[in-house]
């Protein structure tokens, strides 16, 4: 089935011929006829499934179907997405598809200022692309008329309520003056996306074609134990350095992780740079421009952040800490062996990351394969990490509901006790086994103490 079975404005299908679209992906194709014809849309799909299209397609034909039936200023379409990232990502879609085609459009996300967003809100526009907290901004101060809008999409709606946006999200459904036609884009169906499509969808067309358990066929992934922050930092070298990694995103659990270890590894000689939500606006520009450039080889970014990001020649993801969120884990290392690439994910997991590792395992239904690399093996087998019995949560890592934690974690041991040890002097050796190497490590000598994270919040 090509695009043209979808009868698609006239436009919109010379943009995409152009641009060597020639065939719908299944999102695509079993959406986009239901929201053509004016009905509600409920759709769950991964990263890289073509779901930006299967909603900027439609809204873009509704827009050239003919004008608005309403006078005044705002927009038609009303897109809400969680990150910046990610409106610049709907941002260029839009441009891509309207090469023939003239709309109005604009973005209106935090860090940057209010007064040209101010100006932009003054004027009739065919499609607003916004971020949820700097809009209600806007709402609350009167400078956004929704009275125009015909259509809602939520993209990204599980990632808008894990972020917080829920109550946002229903204040701007509250103020538009008549139901639109709403589209709830998500990656999963949880029970609480469940509730609010229920609160906010008339007879939704519902599709869901992608589940957190994904094959991932072209990704090869690694999994390694580390004793501690040290143990961490040297087995992230040591995978940096290998020739075959050419160009990676590191995911941190904070802002501030992201931020340090983005600086540790640029004085180790890496082109590495942080990418999180505190960083102006210009600044995550630039960031991502020298991604896409391959100036910059070590992207250091938090999940929030990364959403929207969509470099094809990612070689690596590493999981510097592990997500609080089972599904963020496929998230995260989708960002490699994207459009048919193969690509390799690998996650550095201590004992305070079981209870989140037995989650991921849960959700992907398998258990993890434990690799080591030869001079840099964990001091303690897979056997014994299993039986570790973290009393606490990571230094920094939220619990359920958002709340940090900070200092020290104790660990209750297997049948060895606890488990730490000595390093052994000398440079890892390089050579082959299980993932990038594999062999034994001397210690020395004493008893074997507990091993600890740094006690720094994240």
């Amino acid at each position: 089935m090509g695009f043209s079975t979808l009868h698609l404005n006239a436009n919109l299908l010379k943009a995409l011929a152009e641009g060597n679209f020639t065939t719908p992906t299944p999102i695509q194709a079993q959406t986009i006829p239901a929201i053509l014809q004016g009905k509600d849309a409920m759709a769950c799909a991964q990263t890289g499934s073509g779901k930006t299209a299967a909603f900027v397609l439609p809204a873009l034909h509704k827009i050239l179907s003919g004008p608005s039936q309403k006078r005044g200023h705002g927009p038609r379409v009303l897109i809400l997405t969680p990150t910046r990232e990610l409106a610049q990502q709907i941002t260029d879609t839009t441009r891509l598809f309207t090469k023939h085609a003239r709309i109005s459009s604009g973005v209106v996300i935090g860090g940057v200022s209010y007064g040209p967003q101010f100006r932009l809100l003054a004027n009739p526009l065919d499609m607003l692309i916004a971020t949820p907290g700097r809009l209600i901004d806007h709402l609350q101060e009167r400078k956004v008329d929704f009275n125009r809008v015909e259509m809602l999409v939520l993209d990204e709606a599980d990632r808008m309520l894990d972020m917080g946006f829920l109550k946002p999200v229903e204040k701007i459904i509250a103020a538009l003056p008549a139901k639109p036609q709403i589209l709830l884009f998500s990656a999963t169906f949880s029970p609480e996306i469940e509730k609010v499509a229920a609160r906010i969808l008339q007879q939704p067309h519902r599709v869901q074609l992608a589940q957190t358990r994904q094959n991932h066929a072209d990704i090869t992934q690694h999994h390694y134990h580390v004793d501690n922050t040290e143990h961490k930092q040297a087995v992230l070298n040591h995978i940096l350095k290998q020739p075959e990694v050419t160009q990676t995103i590191i995911f941190t659990a904070t802002k501030r992780n992201a931020d340090r270890l983005a600086e540790t590894l640029e004085k180790k000689g890496f082109a590495a740079g942080a990418l999180h939500g505190d960083m102006k606006q210009n600044a995550r520009k630039r960031t991502l421009q020298a991604l896409h450039n391959n100036q910059l080889k070590v992207l250091v970014a938090t999940d929030v952040a990364a959403r929207g990001i969509d470099v094809k020649n990612i070689s690596h993801v590493v999981n510097y800490d592990l997500p609080n969120l089972p599904e963020d884990y496929t998230h995260r290392i989708g960002r490699t062996g994207r459009a048919g690439a193969s690509g390799v994910a690998i996650s550095l997991i201590s004992p305070p990351d079981l209870p989140v590792l037995r989650d991921i395992e849960k959700r992907l239904g398998k258990p993890f394969v434990f690799q080591s690399i030869k001079g840099l093996e964990s001091t303690f087998s897979e056997a014994d990490f299993r039986k570790i019995i973290p009393t606490e949560l990571p230094p920094g890592r939220p619990k359920q509901g958002g709340q940090r934690r900070g200092g020290g974690s104790n660990y209750s041991g297997g049948p060895r006790g606890n488990f730490s040890g000595q390093r052994s002097g000398r440079a890892p050796n390089h050579g082959k086994g299980a993932g990038f190497g594999g062999g034994n490590r001397s210690f020395g000598g004493g008893r074997p103490q507990a091993p600890r994270r740094s006690s720094t919040s994240r």
